[in-house]
């Protein structure tokens, strides 16, 4: 490959960027999107050192002047589904990441669009006119090296890395810049005086491999190559199906955080049954108040996209988790079921019968919530409580 024509577009602090947009008295102000912990951060805020996830009153310690306003998901999807038919508009080829980022491969329009560069500044300044939204670009030849130069790139700017000085860009920049290297992988490669992606290049597979296992090792040393044989895929389906609330900084009695847990698995099940996909392995996420994570996961028996049985997996999770909860507190919970099947079919148990119970009540649930609104019937342990929506990731 002899031009670099993948792009990495990502959206700048999406959620905040929405807000300005929508609200001229935000713009150019600190802004912060969350209740209890800060979802999305304006480059005004972090300019202060406020980081996501955040507790909100160490955002508000750090910078003060903050406006703090409540998320927005419906007003956040249409930006997305908007600056996702720019991408569409722009080539065929686009892989979506996530809600404010995607993969494009540009490689088939050199002759009719010009350079990938020039059709990178173009979708630039088309998601800036149709959508009002910043937008920063990255254009390399591997989508790994795309998205490192997007993310070198912020904010609202257009970085090209040109072929055949890669590794010239790549080595000098820190070793979180590679994928898959969080906090505790870094402080691993810090301890043996590893600190930048050259260093980790010069370091050898060997030596990754017997510091960091098998797999992180091969894959760090082929990324600190700029190896990355992925091509941008179309229309791939999504691997799981999720959904998560944060929960604030105030301490939740464990019957709110069933509650919570258990509108969220209403919800990713009610998705999985739109989409036709059932599921065997469900997972529980959990963030702590001093910002440790935990993942815990089950798989069923058989696949299912049944609320009960998916519900009752999730609450096992949660249970067996309570003394880390109770001794941690809880400022996020949030679900996803995996290992989906492709086509929404289900093993029939013997003796043949009609759909159970669970499947009918499920069906007469999704209809009223489709015709009346998603609010339209819940449990009875949810009323009364401030049930936070439901937030997807968002990269920085």
């Amino acid at each position: 490959m002899d031009h670099a024509t993948i792009l990495h577009a990502d959206l700048d602090s999406f959620y905040a960027s929405v807000e300005q947009r929508d609200d001229p008295g935000l713009r150019g102000r600190p802004v912060l999107v969350g209740m209890g912990v800060v979802l999305a951060a304006s480059y005004e805020a972090k300019a202060q050192g406020v980081r996501t996830p955040m507790g909100l009153a160490a955002a508000r310690a750090l910078c003060p002047r903050a406006v703090v306003v409540p998320p927005r998901m419906s007003a956040y999807s249409k930006a997305s589904k908007a600056v996702f038919a720019v991408f569409r508009d722009t080539t065929p080829i686009v892989e979506g990441i996530s809600i404010d980022e995607a993969f494009l491969d540009v490689g088939g329009l050199l002759k009719i669009r010009g350079t990938p560069a020039d059709i990178a500044a173009r979708l630039r300044a088309d998601v800036r006119h149709r959508v009002g939204l910043p937008i920063t670009v990255g254009v390399a030849r591997t989508k790994f090296l795309a998205k490192v130069a997007s993310g070198v790139g912020k904010p609202d700017g257009l970085l090209v890395v040109p072929p055949g000085e890669e590794l010239a860009f790549l080595h000098p920049l820190p070793i979180e810049r590679l994928w898959g290297v969080g906090p505790v992988t870094a402080a691993k490669l810090r301890e043996r005086h590893i600190h930048t992606v050259g260093h980790v290049a010069r370091v050898g597979e060997a030596a990754l491999v017997s510091m960091l296992g098998t797999h992180a090792g091969r894959h760090l040393h082929a990324l600190a190559h700029n190896r990355d044989p992925r091509r941008v895929r179309v229309g791939q389906r999504r691997g799981s199906i999720g959904s998560q609330c944060a929960l604030g900084r105030r301490p939740r009695p464990f019957e709110e955080i069933e509650a919570t847990l258990a509108a969220l698995v209403d919800r990713v099940t009610r998705r999985m049954r739109a989409a036709g996909r059932a599921g065997r392995t469900v997972t529980l996420r959990l963030r702590f108040a001093d910002y440790t994570r935990a993942t815990r996961s089950r798989s069923m028996v058989k696949a299912s996209m049944q609320t009960r049985a998916i519900l009752d997996t999730a609450r096992s999770l949660l249970a067996e988790n309570r003394p880390l909860i109770d001794e941690r507190g809880l400022t996020l919970v949030g679900v996803a079921v995996s290992n989906l099947d492709g086509d929404g079919n289900v093993q029939l148990e013997l003796p043949f019968q009609t759909a159970p119970d669970t499947d009918r009540l499920d069906t007469a649930l999704d209809a009223v919530r489709d015709r009346f609104g998603g609010k339209a019937v819940t449990r009875a342990a949810s009323l009364g409580r401030d049930l936070n929506p439901s937030v997807p990731i968002l990269s920085d």
